[in-house]
């Protein structure tokens, strides 16, 4: 009877634990939905008649060029990895996935350096054909919403590139020899059997890379293509108009919130399942002209969406030593170390909790706490950023006035403008990163080993402490490595909250690179760069080891 107080007690206590946690990291998102009601006709009607169709047109072309790019890319090196056999297609298998590890506004700054009338391109280009000036010739200008969405698909499409792969793996060797034997070409079973099977895992990749490139700022704002981030950026700053940029954000997250719904909605009543045998797909054999083009159609994504943007950065820091690696690098790096592991201690103590919480109590409720604590994965950070400064806000001044009144003392922004305050936007963004990995890590544990603990008079707590946390180790490890690097790379929430005085180095990349001053920036990029390649290289060492 004891022991089943103190379960009870237990799952009542984790339950509001959790279901607080939900609410303070959804409260960001419910204050952005808020100022859909708010009255701001005036400025509304003013964005409406100058910028907001643009907003609204750059982001859907955007898009649009962006999914068309990454599906193509990432679907067909897929299939090759995994279906076909030809040169450097093992090597192939995890190297397509370093370009994960640049973020698109760093290969926005390279290539614009690489191409622009005075890069290595263009002067090459002049000195071989004689060419004087910009009369002689023409050359594309990178600096367009083309530009923009070639950078977002060379670093997105590992995302596509990764889900289809494992559909693929998955699929029946029943379908596909059954396809082999009824006359059908490579080509005719990819297009009429493993494609069709491998859409939900396209589909979800899709809305990973639309959803990021939604969450850009950096990219579209170095190239001056107006979408809906670079304009909650200008209201917010540019205008002073804090409600507009609030709505203008609510507008954007009604639009990502579509976007998933539209994914889940695209599946249909379809079944995709397969009865899956242990017996390996026998790949097709590619030789001469098929073999070189499949290497080229796999080698080129990888060529221009790392090694010829992390060979130029490399070459361009050592040009540049001390420029590179001046103080100033040390102070923002010891800044961003400060940030990402702040936000990776925090996301793995809050995810441990979420986890732990729904193991004991998987009703209906907490599911949805855990869903709505995991949901801030989606949403872009200027628009957590909007989110978390509009409540921070109300709380400074509501303190200040009442210590104003009552003891006429003056107290300031307590939270906004803080760490605090940046760190807890970090929180919401990457909160799904540590939790997914966590409760995935947690699912492998036998419920007969919290049996066993309560049986030994253990409760909740200690049963976690003692037994789940010892064996949950290299999941925790995972879940900080991706959120410690994805804050490193995080700009646009950062740009937003951070303190006075405080740059990271994306910030300090953002600046050096808008003022034309890659060199000095280039160190900087390539530590995020490297940081970056840390989880890229654990996650291509899981694919091998599988």
């Amino acid at each position: 009877m004891q022991i089943s107080s103190e379960k009870k007690t237990g799952l009542s206590g984790w339950t509001m634990l959790v279901m607080a946690i939900a609410l303070l990291i959804a409260l960001p998102i419910i204050s952005v939905l808020s100022g859909l009601f708010a009255d701001a006709r005036s400025v509304w009607q003013h964005l409406a008649e100058t910028v907001l169709s643009t907003y609204v047109i750059n982001s859907l072309l955007l898009m649009v060029w962006v999914a068309l790019g990454v599906g193509v890319i990432g679907t067909g090196t897929a299939w090759l990895v995994t279906m076909c056999r030809f040169p450097g297609s093992r090597i192939l298998t995890w190297a397509l996935l370093l370009p994960l590890a640049a973020p698109a506004y760093i290969l926005a700054y390279t290539y614009t350096d690489l191409l622009d009338y005075y890069g290595i391109v263009q002067m090459s280009l002049r000195s071989w054909f004689g060419w004087k000036t910009m009369q002689d010739y023409w050359f594309p200008n990178v600096r367009s919403l083309w530009g923009a969405a070639l950078m977002l698909v060379l670093v997105l499409y590992p995302y596509v590139y990764l889900l289809a792969r494992s559909a693929f793996l998955s699929q029946s060797v029943c379908t596909i020899e059954a396809s082999r034997s009824l006359g059908c070409s490579p080509w005719q079973s990819f297009r009429k059997v493993a494609l069709p099977l491998a859409r939900p895992a396209i589909v979800a990749g899709l809305s990973l890379a639309l959803m990021e490139t939604l969450n850009d700022y950096a990219t579209v704002q170095f190239f001056e293509v107006s979408t809906f981030t670079t304009g909650i950026y200008r209201t917010w700053f540019g205008m002073g108009e804090r409600l507009a940029a609030t709505q203008l954000s609510a507008f954007l997250l009604m639009f990502i919130f579509a976007l998933i719904l539209l994914e889940q909605l695209s599946r249909g009543r379809g079944k995709y399942y397969q009865s899956s045998g242990s017996q390996s797909i026998q790949k097709y054999q590619l030789r001469g002209l098929r073999a070189i083009a499949a290497l080229l159609f796999c080698l080129v994504p990888l060529l221009l969406g790392f090694f010829v943007p992390g060979g130029f950065l490399l070459k361009m820091t050592l040009d540049n030593w001390e420029q590179a690696f001046d103080q100033r690098f040390w102070d923002f790096a010891s800044n961003s170390l400060i940030v990402s592991g702040l936000a990776a201690g925090v996301a793995i103590v809050i995810g441990i909790i979420l986890a732990y919480g729904l193991r004991l109590n998987r009703s209906i409720t907490m599911r949805i706490a855990a869903y709505v604590a995991s949901m801030g994965y989606a949403v872009p950070g200027s628009v957590i950023a909007v989110g978390v400064l509009v409540p921070f806000g109300l709380f400074d001044n509501a303190i200040d006035s009442w210590m104003r009144s009552t003891f006429n003392i003056s107290t300031g922004l307590l939270l906004s403008g803080t760490i605090f305050a940046l760190i807890f936007a970090y929180l919401v963004r990457f909160l799904a990163l540590s939790f997914n990995s966590i409760e995935a890590s947690l699912t492998n544990i036998k419920p007969s080993l919290d049996d066993a603990s309560r049986s030994l008079g253990f409760g909740a707590t200690n049963t976690l402490f003692r037994i789940h946390i010892p064996l949950l180790w290299k999941g925790v490890l995972a879940a900080a490595i991706l959120v410690f690097v994805d804050v490193m790379k995080e700009l646009s929430a950062t740009l937003i909250i951070r303190p006075f005085n405080f740059d990271t180095l994306a910030v300090h990349v953002y600046n050096l690179a808008s003022d034309e001053r890659l060199a000095e920036a280039s160190g900087s990029a390539l530590a995020i760069v490297l940081v970056g390649l840390i989880p890229v290289m654990l996650l291509s060492w899981q694919m091998e080891k599988r």
